[in-house]
């Protein structure tokens, strides 16, 4: 078992992670306006989580992950993760923001940016979610390169998935060293604001960072100060090797699916196998590992899995996911975590089947129920979010030493 404290964060996505939670009859609706989220992200510091996530994507959502439908009857559309982490921001005062990024398409010079300007916002609580783009309709959207159409038989295994998409993810491990390398070229003390002498920064404090990789070129400094974390929190889900190694390249927390406590342990080996073959010291570089559940909440016996049901009536298939799908009680749903957490789990991210009737059945029932059996907080420590995950205090890398 994890001898540190249980982290549990959530993954926002629409209406719910259940592709009919539009259609519930306490579903929210005005899905595209901030207040929508505002709600939802203040429900999550009020239960006392770890942090939020937002999901992004260079395209309408699709039931297929690898190629675009024309399906109407489920949500489609969504607002820019970063800059609605940056709306709330100022909103919240503890919960941590960690939006998707997609990386294929995008420049590391403006990610950088972007979420360093988030940390500045949030005061410390930014994280961000790198993410390849998968879809090769995609790349239609920028016309500058093409990515690999993959097949209904690639999707059908994980590992054939992360093969043929490796290259994608060798940029995008680029992507995150040249944002880290950005968020350090700014020293700490580096604007003096001396009005005695007219000098605004040290320029002795800001640095080129002359990255030459195989995909980017990049020689920097930022345009913004560095952020209050000094690195905020990189976060990736992984379901097979090369993602797992991406994780153990670049990032401090990975997501994970497994089914089962047994299932959990398997992959956490993998994890640390792939930590081995890149060279990390996770006593130096702490990983954090937390496991993906889908859920479904309800205090009465049986009210969740029959709520499911008419979710599947309506979509007119049962919902599935790469992710565990729980249906239970708050009770039920303790037990599982604390029998998973005992496999080397820091934490979860869960993901609400429906807004915003599972996020608060996750904040008002299960929270309440983890704290009565001793293993989650009862009110938020001071600090940025990579205090609150354990995680060390970044250096940087172009300080001189004293």
């Amino acid at each position: 078992m994890s001898d540190g404290p249980l982290h549990l964060a959530v993954a926002l996505d629409g209406a719910g992670w259940h592709p009919a939670a539009w259609r519930s009859q306490d579903a929210p609706g005005a899905l595209f306006t901030p207040a929508y989220w505002a709600d939802l992200v203040r429900e999550a510091e009020r239960g006392l989580l770890d942090f939020v996530t937002f999901e992004d994507s260079l395209g309408p959502q699709s039931a297929a992950p690898h190629r675009p439908d024309d399906r109407t009857d489920q949500v489609r559309g969504s607002l820019d993760a970063v800059l609605l982490a940056a709306f709330l921001a100022p909103l919240t005062t503890r919960v941590g923001l960690v939006p998707t990024v997609n990386v294929t398409h995008t420049e590391p010079f403006h990610v950088a940016v972007g979420i360093a300007t988030l940390d500045h916002a949030a005061k410390g609580r930014a994280g961000w979610r790198p993410q390849i783009a998968s879809r090769a309709a995609d790349a239609a959207h920028f016309g500058r390169r093409s990515t690999p159409q993959l097949t209904d038989d690639d999707i059908r295994d994980p590992e054939l998935i992360a093969a043929r998409l490796r290259p994608l993810f060798a940029e995008a491990t680029e992507v995150v060293e040249v944002a880290r390398r950005l968020w350090d070229s700014w020293e700490d003390d580096a604007e003096i604001r001396d009005t005695a002498t007219g000098r605004f920064i040290d320029r002795d404090k800001l640095h080129h960072i002359d990255f030459e990789g195989a995909y980017f070129s990049v020689r920097g400094p930022s345009i913004t100060p560095r952020p209050p974390q000094g690195q905020p929190v990189v976060a990736s889900l992984a379901h097979a090797s090369t993602p797992y190694e991406f994780a153990a390249r670049g990032c401090d927390v990975v997501f994970v699916t497994p089914r089962d406590r047994a299932g959990a342990e398997a992959i956490l080996a993998q994890v640390d196998e792939a930590a081995d073959r890149v060279g990390r010291d996770v006593r130096d570089r702490p990983l954090r590992r937390f496991a993906e559940v889908v859920v479904f909440l309800d205090d009465e016996p049986g009210a969740a899995a029959r709520r499911k049901e008419h979710l599947d009536q309506l979509n007119g298939a049962a919902y599935t996911s790469d992710a565990l799908v729980f249906t239970g009680t708050p009770g039920e749903l303790a037990d599982l975590l604390l029998d998973w957490r005992s496999a080397g789990l820091d934490g979860f991210r869960l993901r609400p089947g429906a807004l915003p009737y599972d996020l608060t059945a996750i904040t008002r029932r299960l929270v309440p129920e983890l704290q009565r059996r001793g293993v989650f907080r009862t009110a938020y420590d001071t600090g940025t979010l990579r205090d609150r995950l354990g995680l060390p205090a970044p250096r940087n890398r172009y300080a001189r030493g004293d």
